[in-house]
């Protein structure tokens, strides 16, 4: 599921990355905010929030250069992961090239180690539980001690090293030698790349927001003369959609590295992702000195949040659910009891206004085994069908069209429609929507799982089976699209709860706490593993979906209240 060149994308670049830039000039929603003067913004009156129109900032040129950033990153990780399970689960096919590749004409698919579904499964999902549990640790250092910036660069500086040693072991005489001496040097690179993965990933989407430096909504006259409100709302909208966009042209690279396997080798799969990883430091330099960087805050506001939680469960005798369970932490309820405190009542409710935003996130794992499957079944069931050359990897690819294709529509489109006509399409409408769609993609991959079966010349032992069932590969295309659609929606306004309801000083780890959900993810579809064989594969799809579906309504009647909320504090209130 990808989470994210100028031959690699093509028109997709032009719609979903070009264009935004250059309508900068053509469309009259995109304005510029850059300074933080009050003089220069003026806040809407009353009478104005209901009668003027509302429309996003334009991002700064840095925003766009550290989206490139984010998408050689995405670019390489995905570029490398998408083909870890036939890597892993295939042997090194029989009249093959050696280097991994099946002969031409056939319909096998690329393999190496030969150490089965399971081992896939168990080291794929391992892969993705440490890249996404690590981000606590990685937000946490960033947000206390280095700084976020520092943070990335460090990241960066270990998934290189992963990819060089992931490259050595799929040379052709290592693979030869078998798995006691091909699996040691990409089991080493997996677990590097996993963990700068989890360094760099808290950091990168909190400072490109970052970079837009005023976050109250504010009046502004255009061009033609219209008089409009420039929502912060809609501004961090705009930016994650955009930041979702390279995130998804990165994970596009999948593509080549998949080709690579299946008719060169795993050697040039894993050179492809590693070439394209080392844009990372000559973007971050180029851009170096025109970045905002956010100061580590030290442990002082960490601390204070951790007491403000303590105060308020013991006063309340840790009954969680009252309505006002913050309200006994609040300095000015404290010092009625002659109580004084080293906070204040704005960090209460900083505090309340994160924690909701990570209650939010906790509704995400079964969401995230609806996207995609769990661990390498997606892959597997690709390998269980008709290919006809295309390599059996090849459809995790339009994920990442389809999410290319419609940021555009949903930033240029949609959302501007929606808020000419003043109809509120808030975060709580849009994550629903999102589990709604995510909910269907997994029935029918439950669907398609069964005509396998149904086909197959094994019947339902399809995934060890010589011969596979002529349903063709390209049945699989509804279950990826809608699941990239699911993630339009689901991630990029996670991400904009991440930042906009959490202080300055915990952006990195609140971000890496909706990052863990992966993790949580992970754990599931480990613990499932044991099930995850012939003949039980339809249900591996359909339980996930029938859970999914059940989890949307108690989601919206819990959190429909978001919608009405107010996006974000000013900035200056948190120093």
């Amino acid at each position: 599921m990808p989470s994210p060149g100028d031959t690699i994308t093509g028109n997709a670049i032009t719609s979903g990355v070009t264009e935004a830039k250059g309508d900068l000039e053509k469309h009259d929603y995109e304005i510029t905010a850059t300074s933080t003067e009050t003089d220069d913004y003026p806040a809407p009156t009353e009478d104005e929030k209901t009668s003027l129109r509302r429309v996003a900032a334009s991002l700064p040129l840095v925003s766009f250069s550290l989206c490139i950033v984010e998408f050689a990153e995405r670019a390489s990780y995905y570029g490398a992961k998408n083909i870890f399970s036939n890597f892993i689960q295939r042997p090194l096919p029989k009249g093959g090239n050696g280097a991994g590749a099946p002969p031409r004409g056939t319909q096998e698919s690329a393999g190496a180690l030969g150490m089965g579904l399971q081992a896939s499964q168990g080291l794929v999902l391992l892969f993705t539980f440490l890249a996404y549990v690590l981000p606590i640790l990685g937000g946490w250092w960033a947000d206390v001690y280095v700084g976020r910036y520092k943070a990335i660069c460090v990241g960066v500086a270990i998934c290189g090293i992963a990819h060089i040693i992931q490259i050595i072991g799929a040379i052709p005489s290592v693979l030869h030698k078998g798995s006691a001496h091909a699996a040691p040097p990409f089991i080493i690179g997996l677990l590097l790349l996993a963990l700068g993965a989890g360094i760099f990933k808290p950091n990168i989407a909190p400072t490109i927001l970052d970079q837009n430096r005023q976050k109250k909504e504010y009046t502004k006259v255009l061009m033609t003369g219209e008089k409009v409100i420039v929502d912060p709302e809609l501004t961090a909208t705009r930016t994650m959609l955009i930041f979702y966009a390279f995130v998804n042209i990165g994970a596009f690279y999948m593509l080549p590295t998949a080709y690579a396997e299946k008719y060169v080798g795993f050697w040039l799969a894993f050179l492809l992702a590693g070439a394209i990883y080392f844009l990372l430091p000559i973007v971050l330099a180029l851009v170096y000195k025109k970045t905002y960087k956010q100061p580590p805050s030290g442990s002082s506001d960490l601390t204070k949040a951790m007491k403000i939680i303590s105060t308020a469960l013991r006063r309340n005798k840790y009954r969680v659910w009252k309505k006002d369970f913050f309200n006994a932490a609040k300095p000015s309820v404290l010092a009625a009891e002659g109580i004084q405190v080293d906070w204040d009542d704005k960090l209460v409710d900083d505090v309340r206004r994160t924690l909701t935003a990570t209650e939010v996130f906790f509704y995400f794992p079964i969401w995230i085994i609806n996207d995609g499957g769990i661990g390498s079944v997606a892959t597997n069931q690709g390998g269980s069908m008709t290919t006809n050359g295309a390599p059996n990897d090849i459809l995790n690819n339009f994920n990442a069209l389809t999410i290319i294709v419609t940021i555009p529509l949903l930033s240029h489109v949609v959302y501007p429609t929606l808020a000419r006509y003043r109809i509120r399409f808030g975060p709580a409408s849009r994550i629903a929507f999102g589990f709604i769609l995510a909910t269907i993609s997994g029935a029918i991959a439950a669907i398609v799982q069964w005509r396998v079966y149904e086909t197959s010349p094994c019947g339902y032992q399809a995934s060890t089976c010589d011969g596979v069932s002529p349903l063709s590969i390209w049945w699989q295309i509804p279950n990826m699209v809608l699941g990239a659609l699911s993630e339009c929606f689901c991630n990029v306004t996670a991400y904009e709860l991440a930042y906009s309801r959490s202080p300055p000083s915990m952006r990195g780890l609140v971000m890496a706490v909706f990052l863990f959900m992966n993790a949580l993810s992970s754990a599931l579809g480990e613990i499932l593993i044991p099930a995850t064989i012939d003949p039980y594969l339809i249900w591996i799809w359909a339980a996930p979906a029938i859970a999914l579906g059940v989890q949307t309504v108690v989601f919206w009647w819990r959190f429909r209240h978001l919608n009405d909320e107010e996006f974000m504090t000013d900035e200056k209130d948190y120093q």
